[in-house]
């Protein structure tokens, strides 16, 4: 039989619920301080946020050991320091830069002239401007200004640092407009897309596993005062354990107001954070800067199963069997679930959010919802076909 010695402390929960999160334990893990002198390479600490100059980086760079070094210490800045790191200068190309930005306000104007609210995961539709798959769009419209400003060796250094080669890069742009109000403070994908009791399905390592899947960038692409809002951040609180619940509940978020930071942005910076930080767009008090980033999200290559299933054909296929069952009384609505849960796909990204956005909610509904809500309401089985077929082409690109 296992045992523990005594005066040892007790093993973490293995599941974690609302009831785990706790305000003061919270308050301790975000009062640790950044000390400069544990990153020799940052130029500066400001409001406990690492600043980098990239003027130096790129000239250490030129050294792949010392790069490497770089690398861990934005490693270790990310997973066990402010959680966060502002990269001044990133872009050392701001004609580049224009012209990609060039590219955005014709497509925001573009959905303006269609009628096109975007909807936001965290603030209310229509608020702010976005464009979602930022990414594909500029590189089919301008796949010239696409090259240039994704060479970027900065970009690469630092998901590199985060999740290693093959990578994979996404991005949506957020125009911040005059009087725009501030986001909810919020952790972001995977498990900060998913509501309090959804999360807490997942087991505490899924919770530490989460913030390895992702980076959170954004490119400011155009100067950002304190006035037009720039990101608000508390750093440290990527290392709360209960966060993907914590941030959920009024008293963190309340304290998160009271004690978040921001920074200043200069046109051609970035910022890069761990997608466990507490974290909010600002409220944009200016009367006239339309405040734009490229936020980046930039995913781990390895969240993908090994074979391609055709999914939709599968659900299709399974549902009149799974009525029959029903009405033959030989399976439960257990063995239902579980047998959903086999066949169709449970998980609701990636979607295309111009079609699929999110605004009854922080994502999309899943194959596996559909079919469960279609068993529940006894659809004939041409109706799931047809939503599975809407679904389907909700998430084409």
């Amino acid at each position: 039989m296992h045992t523990t010695d005594a005066g040892t402390a007790p093993p973490a929960p293995y599941w974690l619920t609302p009831e785990s999160c706790d305000l003061p334990d919270f308050i301790a893990t975000v009062s640790q301080r950044t000390a400069l002198a544990d990153y020799p390479h940052a130029a500066a600490v400001q409001e406990n946020i690492l600043v980098y100059d990239c003027g130096a980086v790129r000239a250490l760079a030129a050294s792949p050991a010392a790069l490497r070094l770089l690398q861990a210490e934005w490693g270790k800045a990310l997973m066990d320091g402010p959680g966060v790191i502002v990269l001044q200068g990133a872009v050392d190309d701001l004609a580049t830069l224009e012209q990609a930005s060039g590219v955005f306000r014709a497509l925001i104007a573009e959905q303006h002239a269609s009628g096109q609210a975007g909807g936001d995961h965290f603030a209310k539709p229509g608020a702010n401007d976005r464009i979602w798959n930022a990414q594909q769009k500029l590189c089919l419209r301008a796949p010239e200004v696409f090259a240039r400003y994704y060479s970027n060796p900065v970009f690469a250094w630092i998901a590199q640092a985060w999740l290693g080669p093959a990578y994979q890069m996404t991005a949506q742009v957020n125009v911040v407009n005059p009087g725009g109000a501030a986001q909810a403070p919020h952790r972001d994908y995977h498990l900060g897309f998913q509501n309090a009791a959804a999360c807490a399905a997942y087991p505490a390592p899924v919770h530490q596993m989460s913030a390895m899947l992702t980076l959170q960038g954004a490119v400011a692409h155009c100067d950002m005062p304190l006035e037009s809002g720039p990101t608000l951040y508390l750093p440290g609180s990527q290392r709360y354990r209960a966060g993907f619940l914590a941030w959920q509940q009024r008293p963190f978020r309340d304290y998160f107001a009271q004690h978040c930071v921001q920074l200043p942005l200069s046109k051609g910076d970035a910022v890069f954070f761990n997608p466990a930080l507490f974290h909010a767009a600002g409220h944009n008090r200016s009367s006239d800067i339309r405040r734009m980033a490229n936020l980046l999200q930039v995913s781990s290559p390895f969240g993908r199963a090994m074979e391609a299933l055709d999914r939709r054909a599968m659900s299709a296929a399974l549902y009149p069997a799974l009525q029959a069952l029903r009405a033959q009384g030989s399976l439960s609505a257990e063995g239902m679930a579980h047998a959903v849960a086999a066949c169709a796909e449970g998980y609701a990204f990636p979607s295309n959010l111009d079609r699929d956005q999110p605004i009854d909610g922080m994502a999309p509904p899943t194959q596996q919802q559909r079919m469960l809500q279609a068993l529940e309401q006894q659809w004939p089985a041409a109706r799931l076909a047809d939503a599975l077929d809407s679904h389907a082409w909700r998430q084409q690109a």
